[in-house]
């Protein structure tokens, strides 16, 4: 019983990952299309800004190829030299994207600056924010399907890249804005639209890197494991919670704890204990596994005695 439903919430979270690797090859079409588009319109109209959404955009290409890649290794079974599975694939490719994204803004920022400084600032055509605002649309679009396939797989990976959809959204929104005011006499707004383009992609790789580097250091937040902790304490038969840890396996919870139980319990009431536990914690915070350690509450009373 405890086996085969284990194997079940492997098989229910392979197919999660298998409608997530969609979401990330759908964002990958849209994406390659819109870089392409405002990296030939950028550069026959003069729009620095346009050009660097474009580079903004080709940086979401190469970081949907590494999420892909790492969903698709995540997913690939245990062996004997991976006995846990390949399941931080995932966080191992964020990690990639987030110096891709570092690199990338980097080299925007300093090239737009550079611009500033050397007086090479050209009046955009205002056309171009013909191209920016119908890519601020698709990405919206893009940005509700990605949500919502999310929250049907509860994929935290998704939400996090339908998250980057709407900022993206809205930065070639403000694009067109600059490119609109650039045309009418601010030339200057074109370049500093390039500029804020560049720290938004450097800000976001900072953010990928801290969430990938937590969880491949297997950090987890205490307010979890309260909740967890609060939850299981609503069992009957489950006296104390004397302790609960949990890490982070890509997108998949592990969680080890430990329970105070009545020490007359017989082998069959602790079994079907951890049962309830691990049901638990799968039907209410999705966690994956859960290896619950049993023990007496007598043995902690006559140990708390003795330590006076």
């Amino acid at each position: 019983m405890k086996y085969k439903k284990s194997w079940d919430n492997l098989n229910n979270q392979i197919q999660r990952v298998k409608m997530a690797e969609q979401g990330a090859k759908v964002s990958i079409s849209v994406y390659m299309i819109l870089a392409l588009a405002k990296f030939v319109v950028g550069f026959f109209l003069d729009s620095s800004s346009l050009s660097a959404d474009g580079l903004n955009n080709l940086t979401d290409v190469l970081s949907s190829v590494t999420i892909l890649a790492g969903l698709k290794t995540a997913r690939k079974p245990a062996d004997k030299n991976h006995p846990y599975g390949h399941w931080k694939a995932e966080p191992i490719a964020s990690l990639i994207t987030s110096f891709i994204m570092l690199f990338v803004g980097f080299q925007i920022f300093q090239n737009s600056i550079l611009r500033f400084f050397q007086n090479e600032l050209v009046e955009p055509n205002k056309l171009a924010s013909i191209v920016a605002l119908i890519s601020s649309f698709i990405l919206f679009i893009l940005y509700r399907y990605n949500l919502n396939l999310a929250k049907n797989v509860n994929s935290d990976g998704l939400k996090a890249v339908a998250r980057d959809n709407l900022a993206d959204s809205l930065t070639s929104l403000a694009t067109a804005m600059a490119i609109i005011g650039s045309s009418i006499g601010w030339v200057w707004l074109d370049n500093m639209m390039a500029s804020v383009v560049a720290v938004i992609i450097i800000k976001t790789g900072i953010d990928v890197f801290r969430e990938s580097t937590f969880s491949l250091s297997d950090g987890f937040k205490d307010k979890h494991l309260h909740s967890y902790k609060i939850k299981i304490l609503t069992l009957d038969k489950v006296k104390e919670v004397s302790s609960i840890k949990a890490r982070m396996y890509g997108a998949n919870t592990y969680v080890d704890v430990t329970i105070l139980v009545d020490g007359k319990m017989t082998v069959q009431e602790g079994h079907d204990i951890t049962e309830r536990i691990e049901k638990l914690l799968y039907d209410e915070f999705d966690v994956m596994h859960t290896d619950v350690h049993v023990e007496p509450d007598n043995l902690i009373k006559q140990f708390n005695r003795d330590q006076m």
